[in-house]
């Protein structure tokens, strides 16, 4: 069946974009969430600890809240970089997943400059294109790093607040980033991202959804490998 694309500016902007607008606005509306049940959480934690309460702008800038958003942002930054990297030269055979076993595919071939719409880092050659080669894994891990450090930072704020509310020493950064407990909250939601990539590698060799590009055609043989 052949879908036509709407002519209005409005309609035409919402089918074009619908895969982002509708994914963001899940993000927006679960941080929400997030952000008002963790303020209400951590206000009953303040007052065990006989500390005031925060009011909502409080909380978005305290350390738990940072702590909680960034720790799971940092996971999915993550998997991210990592699946980038990984199915560039790793294979499994019937995965929707993974590229050909034994043949070149369109994203393996070397960028042609002279390609009618080629961004500018394919004209302009050199080290500009070398870094656009590899500009999607490098700005995944660069979002890692980051989620990485501000995790630390909010889990830090909070470690210590509950240090003074038990008459035990602070501890700074670094200290805080050799803990077991900072080590525990990453690996656990980074084994969780881990699992999620071979689910969906392995699960696509047998299993399809009619019209998800994220699946082989549904008549398609369990050993065919790729989309």
């Amino acid at each position: 069946m052949t879908q036509h694309t709407p002519k209005t500016p409005l309609r035409r902007f919402l089918y074009q974009n619908g895969l982002s607008l509708v994914i963001t606005l899940m993000v927006l509306l679960t941080l929400g969430g997030q952000t008002l049940t963790g303020w209400h959480d951590y206000n009953d934690e303040r007052q065990d600890m006989h500390l005031a309460e925060l009011s909502l702008g409080q909380y978005v800038t305290s350390g738990h809240w940072v702590e909680a958003t960034f720790e799971n942002w940092e996971s999915e930054f993550l998997q991210m970089a990592l699946y980038v990297m990984l199915t560039v030269s790793l294979r499994q055979k019937g995965s929707a997943e993974s590229k050909k076993l034994d043949e070149e595919e369109e994203v393996d071939r070397e960028p042609d400059p002279h390609k009618p719409g080629a961004p500018w880092p394919v004209r302009q050659g050199g080290a500009v294109l070398w870094l656009y080669k590899r500009s999607l894994s490098i700005t995944f891990f660069l979002l890692f790093l980051g989620a990485f450090f501000l995790h630390g930072l909010g889990g830090m704020e909070v470690y210590n607040i509950e240090q003074q509310a038990d008459g035990k020493p602070e501890v700074d950064y670094l200290g805080y980033l050799s803990s077991s407990r900072f080590w525990f909250e990453s690996l656990q939601n980074w084994q969780s991202e881990f699992l999620s990539i071979v689910s969906i590698v392995v699960l696509t060799i047998w299993l399809r959804q009619h019209g998800s590009p994220e699946s082989k055609p549904v008549d398609a043989a369990h050993d065919e490998t790729g989309k």
